[in-house]
């Protein structure tokens, strides 16, 4: 039996059926007064607040980078912009062009598409540029102590994702595979219908592959885990920089075998090739190049 409609402010509890999960969160986590704090909302924020501990503990025991807590919270300022504006004109340019040429105010519209990776990772490397300059530190100088603080905030954001019903996978029968209900029509989680019909297994056929969590475990803690190991002591500059680009462009790639494309982009290319990947194979290729030049000018 499903559990009884609880308050908006209360986390949708996900449940099971004889077969798979049923994903319906409520999207919102709670209101005050007429504003709505959604989960993703809530993800962004959590990302924010774990890159200044982490960076602060960072500038504390790690003497060679040469930040101060003050730079981190000065950093932290900058990258809060870069990754909002770069991540909006990244999705609107990278993956709803068409929407903007027929109506210029959808790069407004948030809730009618999101954020992009790809543009938001612009969008900050813009921001450590900036903050490089006023600083006296160069691009990868800045960008090498930020890359082992990203990817938990990438995780964190797959998770808000996941919570959020949205950019869901492919369709599959994997004893793991899940039924999210906005796949099934928008603002399916609220849809007494959808519920019903799951309760007899009428869905189970539309069951997809969670890929927001194999994002996360990809792009956010795996990630995490190599770029923390391999920063524990000094490396070239521009070396911790170039594994990270390296390291998301091997994930997001992977992932996107198992993420379903988005409905107005489709395919790019037969029936395998997505955006995801065409945009993620010259982040992994920029990687090991820089990676190697960044070996090649110390040994020089």
């Amino acid at each position: 039996m499903l559990p009884q409609p609880v308050r908006k402010m209360d986390f949708y509890r996900v449940v099971s059926s004889s077969s798979y999960p049923f994903i319906a969160f409520d999207p919102v986590a709670f209101s005050l007064g007429p504003l709505d704090m959604h989960w993703y909302g809530i993800m962004y924020l959590l990302a924010f607040l774990v890159f200044w501990a982490g960076g602060n503990w960072l500038a504390r025991n790690r003497d060679w980078w040469g930040w101060s807590s003050q730079e981190v919270g000065d950093f932290l300022f900058y990258g809060m912009i870069g990754v909002v504006v770069g991540g909006r004109l990244g999705y609107v340019f990278f993956y709803g062009l068409e929407s903007l040429l027929q109506d210029p105010l959808f790069l407004f519209k948030i809730t009618q598409g999101g954020m992009s990776f790809h543009g938001g990772m612009i969008g900050v490397i813009v921001a450590m540029w900036w903050f490089g300059r006023r600083t006296g530190r160069t691009l990868w100088q800045v960008a090498d102590f930020v890359a082992p603080l990203a990817p938990i905030g990438l995780g964190l954001g797959r998770i808000g994702n996941f919570i959020g019903g949205e950019l869901w996978g492919r369709l599959t029968d994997a004893p793991w595979a899940m039924i999210f209900a906005n796949a099934i029509q928008p603002g399916g989680w609220q849809s007494t219908e959808l519920r019903a019909a799951w309760e007899t297994g009428a869905l189970d056929h539309l069951a997809r592959h969670p890929s927001q969590l194999y994002q996360a475990l990809g792009e956010g803690l795996a990630l995490f885990l190599i770029l923390a190991i391999y920063s524990a002591r000094p490396r070239p500059t521009a070396a911790v920089s170039g594994l990270f680009l390296l390291g998301y462009g091997c994930f997001r790639f992977m992932a996107e075998f198992f993420r379903e494309p988005d409905s107005h982009i489709g395919f790019v290319g037969g029936e395998w090739l997505t955006m995801g990947m065409v945009l993620s194979v010259p982040m992994a290729a920029a990687g090991i190049i820089i990676m190697f030049i960044a070996y090649r000018s110390r040994e020089k």
